[in-house]
């Protein structure tokens, strides 16, 4: 299994970017869908989750301009990211907790970067 994400970029302040997480291989299940983020000399932190019922969660700095989403049909998570601000910018990663041919592993996706700037 291997997780691929796209979709960062650089973005004035305000400005949308929707960043997508897929999942390759045999995937048998998905427990957990979510995307972190690590900015310049700040600690990692997860951003947004939707876990195995469907159920989201935010931190605080992100709700009602982030909205997490998913297409399980895809193996997919979106980030979508609106109204955005320079204190967004950070790489962001994505991990799913999914059943593969190894049974329940955690997988990753390389970091995207999500510039905000103008």
């Amino acid at each position: 299994v291997q997780l691929q994400a796209s979709g960062g970029g650089l973005v004035q302040p305000g400005g949308s970017l929707r960043l997508s997480c897929t999942a390759s291989g045999d995937v048998f299940g998905i427990k957990f869908m979510g995307w972190y983020r690590q900015a310049p000399g700040k600690q990692y932190e997860l951003v947004a989750a939707v876990t195995s019922d469907g159920s989201t969660n935010y931190i605080d700095s992100v709700k009602g301009r982030f909205t997490i989403s998913r297409d399980l049909a895809k193996n997919t998570v979106y980030l979508q990211m609106n109204s955005l601000k320079v204190e967004d910018t950070a790489v962001y990663s994505c991990k799913q907790s999914l059943i593969g041919d190894r049974g329940l592993r955690d997988y990753w996706g390389q970091g995207t970067l999500v510039t905000v700037s103008s």
